[in-house]
C-alpha cells in the first residue's frame, strides 16, 4: 500500500504534514478499509493510529459532503478525548467540504442535537452522549458507512460497552473499525457480539 492510491486531498496533506511513507499500521489497515473489511487494529501509542483512522475516514467518505446525515461515527472516551480527535480531523479536512459535530456529556444536548441536524459527514462522540441522542431521534443512521471506537481501552471497566451495543442492535449493514493499545477481554467481547467476522491486525 503506497499513498499513491489515496485521495487527492489526503496527498495534498501528507505532503504538507511531511509524511513521505506510510507506517507499518497505514500499510496494512488502509487497504482493508478502502476494501469494507471489519477489523480490530492493535499497535502501541505513537505507531499512528489516530492518524490511520482519519485518513481511512475521509477515504471512504470520498472526502465530499453527502445529504445531511452522518456516515461516519466515532466513539471517543471522554470530551478530551473527542474535542482532540475533532481537531486533529480539522487539520486533514480543510481542503474538503467534510462536516464533522461532536458530543459529549459537559455540553449542552440541545445544541449538540442541532449542530448534528444541521449536516454532519462525521459525529465524534462519547457513547454515553451519542446514545442519549440517537434514543432521542436526534441521530439519524440510515446512511452510516463506519462506526469506529478510538482508543479503545475506555471501554474496560464502564458501561460504554452497553452503550455502543445498543446502537449498534439497531443498525444495518455497516463497516465497523476498532484502534486499540492491546487486545482485552472487552475488546474481544466487541468481537464476538458484532465483528464475529473482523480480523485483528496486531503491530508490533
Amino acid at each position: 500500500m503506497s499513498f499513491k492510491k489515496l485521495l487527492p486531498c489526503i496527498k495534498e496533506n501528507l505532503e504538507k504534514f511531511e509524511f513521505e511513507n506510510p507506517k507499518p499500521i497505514q500499510k496494512q489497515l488502509i487497504p482493508k478499509i478502502k476494501g469494507g473489511a471489519n477489523f480490530i487494529g492493535i499497535a502501541p501509542e505513537g505507531a499512528g493510529k489516530t492518524t490511520n483512522l482519519i485518513i481511512s475516514t475521509i477515504q471512504k467518505l470520498n472526502g465530499e459532503a453527502f445529504e445531511d446525515v452522518p456516515r461516519a461515527l466515532v466513539f471517543a472516551k471522554d470530551k478530551q478525548a473527542v474535542l482532540k480527535l475533532e481537531e486533529e480531523f480539522n487539520k486533514w479536512i480543510k481542503n474538503t467540504d467534510l462536516r464533522i459535530a461532536i458530543a459529549y456529556e459537559e455540553g449542552k444536548i440541545d445544541d449538540q442535537k442541532d449542530a448534528i441536524y444541521v449536516g454532519s459527514d462525521i459525529v465524534i462522540g462519547t457513547p454515553k452522549r451519542l446514545n442519549k441522542i440517537y434514543f432521542q431521534n436526534g441521530l439519524n443512521l440510515a446512511n452510516l458507512q463506519l462506526l469506529i471506537i478510538e482508543d479503545a481501552e475506555f471501554l474496560i471497566g464502564t458501561s460504554f460497552h452497553t452503550e455502543i451495543h445498543r446502537i449498534v442492535e439497531s443498525l444495518a449493514k455497516c463497516q465497523y473499525l476498532v484502534f486499540a493499545n492491546k487486545f482485552d477481554h472487552k475488546i474481544e467481547k466487541l468481537q464476538e457480539l458484532y465483528m464475529e467476522d473482523a480480523q485483528v491486525i496486531d503491530i508490533e
